[in-house]
């Protein structure tokens, strides 16, 4: 019975409040909005339980249940949360919950009022009013607006106001630079379950988030350096975790250092990944750093500053209650030794990481790169080094069921229980079932039928002189090639292709998007990636690039990518002018068209004939542009960069476009494979020119390129040793020649 479910959430939601983690901000706040919702809720709820004549009423039934969903969704995000859940990720899904919940529980007290059953005086107009005006002072201020704000002003390249930042900061719990960390930390985590998950538009999200998150780290240590002495101090000398000067710095495996009080108690709750890096901490033995205690013993000396013991400050106490929620993890008998741990690996993704991860740029043995436990085809992207999250219809995922807006974000549209599904990775929900082979069944059979007999009255709908007509049976086409594998099939062995083909030249906006991204989607099969390149489909897509919407240059760019997969369609594009619209879209396009462009240069520059026509169009100054942080781009743009400096006029570019130094800093700072793909483009830099040779080692390169040769993955450590044994012989040769 219905009534009496949702007295029995409403029950067992309100008995949360002894749970551990309620205190901490801002479940407390977020808990207390939803308790004064229910307190009202519930006698009334606890009244219909007891009038029969209100359990046949099926509207109030219905009301019922979705209220009862809701409630028991709340309990789950509040009982499923743990130290090393998202924050942000939590606020952003409760706060989609709590003014349905308002809403439903608005309309069910007008509808009780207007019945005509004899009911009891609790349940009364009078009382109902009462009741509701209760309900409608409980309003407020919703934070995921706030955080939405400052997504769009990311997307558009503006970047949130610093009191933006501390608005979201104070709203979300997130006061501390620790805090914010392991904030990053649980984001890094989540969009890796949602990259397994191969759900495209929920990494893109979480990837902004992450961007803000950054920026909200970013702003306190600007704050800090600027407000802790009248002198000036090396950036180097700041704990990345305190944000104070370094009193004992140590060095953790990632070549990272950090003062020692401060890494040791963020290895004490668990978290067994670098704070800056992210890469996960092959040790946990610290290493005293005796060079920089000296320098900054030196710097006091000099400016007369004495340094406050590190094991008394007040920060260091931050994460107390965080703590203690992990010792109670960690007491559990249910839960394993290492489950507080983060699950990472060295391609963890960061702060400096695009969404995905790229491949070493010159190293042809890790290309392709496909999931095991998947057939290739199910992907336009299985070969890409670092897959496309900006097309069409593929990046939409479990999305495209619930939303029609690109830019509508994931958790606006899932439900938190569906979500919390994502963690479980075996999960049938968020992972595509493994290709089986057997005869297909008779259903089957009967729904390729019904298939193949809608894309038959399609393709001729697709040459009617209804210019409606033929847009509506575009975009019928777009959804079909969408949803799976035999779809894309049928569709491919029909001739709809080379009637689509013919569409990208459509003066129709609409129907020339659909077009290009029925293409895309029908590209993920292989068979067809041959179909559309036979079918005269460059050219045309190169028309899209250059004069369509902006989400059809998207799409155009990410089918040509998907297109240079074949060895011989990576000439064919080329020769037909490919590189030039593709280089203006890396400069000039939305931050989707630029990943999708930069993801296809990056096919492209592995033939070696296209590298000096790319470099020629002036894509190596947009690529360092794209090396900034903020652009969420910086490993797609080292992968193509690492490709073009194996040519000379390459390497001019990147050292003429000051990108030597940039380079450095992704070794320093970068991603597993962003820091293999900068050592990889250095030694090439290094080797072939004194003069950038020069100029690596003024950057300070070698810190980290040591760093790098003892924990980098081995193509990384294979680049860095050579490019350290290449400066040491140029220092014997000087040394024997002086």
């Amino acid at each position: 019975m219905e009534i009496s479910a949702l007295v029995d959430s409403i029950s067992s939601f309100l008995n949360l409040s002894s749970s551990r983690h309620f205190d901490l901000d801002p479940f407390d706040k977020y808990y207390k909005r939803l308790e004064e919702l229910l307190r009202v809720l519930k006698p009334i709820a606890d009244d219909a339980l007891l009038n029969s004549d209100l359990a046949l009423e099926e509207r109030l039934c219905k009301s019922f249940q979705e209220l009862t969903q809701d409630v028991d969704h709340s309990r789950d995000l509040f009982t499923s949360w743990h130290p090393f859940s998202s924050k942000v990720y939590f606020v952003l899904q409760i706060e989609s919950l709590i003014p349905k919940m308002r809403d439903t529980i608005v309309d069910t007290f007008q509808f009780l009022q207007s019945l005509k059953h004899d009911i009891p005086d609790e349940l009364s107009p009078a009382s109902l009013e009462k009741c509701l005006e209760k309900i409608k002072h409980l309003s407020y201020e919703e934070i995921s607006s706030v955080i939405d704000g400052a997504l769009r002003d990311h997307r558009d390249g503006v970047g949130p106001t610093p009191e933006i930042l501390v608005k979201i900061g104070e709203n979300t719990g997130l006061r501390s630079n620790q805090e914010i960390l392991i904030e990053a930390v649980a984001l890094e985590r989540q969009k890796e379950n949602a990259e397994q998950s191969e759900n495209n538009a929920e990494v893109e999200f979480l990837d902004q988030l992450i961007v803000i998150v950054n920026q909200m780290h970013e702003r306190l240590l600007l704050t800090k350096q600027t407000q802790t002495s009248s002198v000036s101090i090396l950036a180097d000398f700041f704990c990345p975790l305190s944000l104070e000067v370094m009193n004992d710095p140590v060095i953790v495996s990632s070549g990272q250092t950090y003062e020692k009080a401060f890494i040791k108690r963020w290895i004490d709750l668990g978290l067994k990944v670098c704070p800056k890096t992210r890469q996960t901490l092959t040790h946990t033995t610290l290493i005293p750093n005796y060079t920089v205690k000296a320098l900054i013993s030196n710097w006091c000396d000099t400016n007369d500053v004495n340094l406050p013991d590190p094991n008394q400050s007040s920060s260091l106490n931050e994460l107390n209650p965080l703590l203690s929620c992990t010792d109670s993890i960690h007491a559990s008998p249910s839960s394993s030794n290492d489950s507080p741990e983060m699950n990472t690996d060295e391609n963890h993704h960061h702060h400096l990481r695009s969404p995905s991860a790229s491949i070493s740029s010159v190293s042809n043995e890790e290309f392709p790169r496909t999931d095991g436990n998947e057939n290739s085809e199910e992907s336009p992207h299985a070969t890409t080094p670092y897959s496309s999250d900006a097309s069409g219809e593929i990046r939409s995922g479990p999305l495209a069921a619930t939303t029609t807006s690109s830019a509508a974000p994931p958790w606006r549209d899932l439900s938190p229980r569906f979500m919390d599904r994502r963690n479980n990775r075996g999960s049938q929900f968020w992972r595509r079932p493994s290709k089986i082979i057997s005869a297909p069944s008779n259903s089957a059979r009967r729904d390729l039928a019904e298939v193949e007999s809608q894309v038959k009255k399609l393709l001729e709908e697709l040459k009617s002189i209804s210019l409606d007509v033929e847009r509506r049976a575009t975009a019928e086409i777009r959804l079909l090639a969408k949803h799976n594998m035999d779809n894309r099939i049928v569709i491919g062995n029909s001739r709809a292709i080379v009637s689509l083909v013919e569409l990208l030249r459509s003066t129709d906006s609409a129907t020339q998007e659909n077009a290009v991204t029925a293409l895309l989607n029908l590209s993920i099969n292989n068979n067809n990636k041959s179909l559309i390149a036979e079918a005269g489909a460059i050219e045309p897509l190169i028309h899209v690039l250059e004069n369509g919407n902006s989400e059809a240059k998207e799409n155009s760019a990410a089918t040509l990518f998907s297109l240079s997969v074949i060895e011989e369609n990576k000439i064919k594009i080329d020769q037909s002018g490919a590189i030039g619209p593709l280089v203006d879209l890396l400069g000039n396009g939305t931050q989707r068209g630029k990943k999708d462009a930069a993801t296809a240069l990056f096919n492209l520059s592995i033939h070696q004939k296209n590298k000096g026509m790319i470099v020629q169009y002036g894509a190596v100054r947009y690529l360092i542009d794209l090396m900034d942080p903020a652009a969420g781009m910086v490993d797609k743009a080292v992968a193509v960069l690492a490709n073009l400096a194996t040519v000379p006029e390459g390497r001019n570019a990147i050292g003429q476009e000051g990108g030597i130094e940039l380079l450095v800093e992704v070794v320093e700072l970068g991603s597993a494979r962003g820091k293999e793909n900068a050592a990889a483009a250095l030694l090439q830099l290094s080797t072939n020119s004194g003069r950038f040779c020069n100029m690596v080692l003024q950057e300070g390169a070698v810190p980290p390129l040591v760093a790098l040769s003892q924990s980098g993955t081995p193509r990384a450590r294979e680049k860095a040793q050579a490019l350290l044994s290449y400066f040491r012989n140029q220092r014997d040769g000087n040394a024997g020649r002086g």
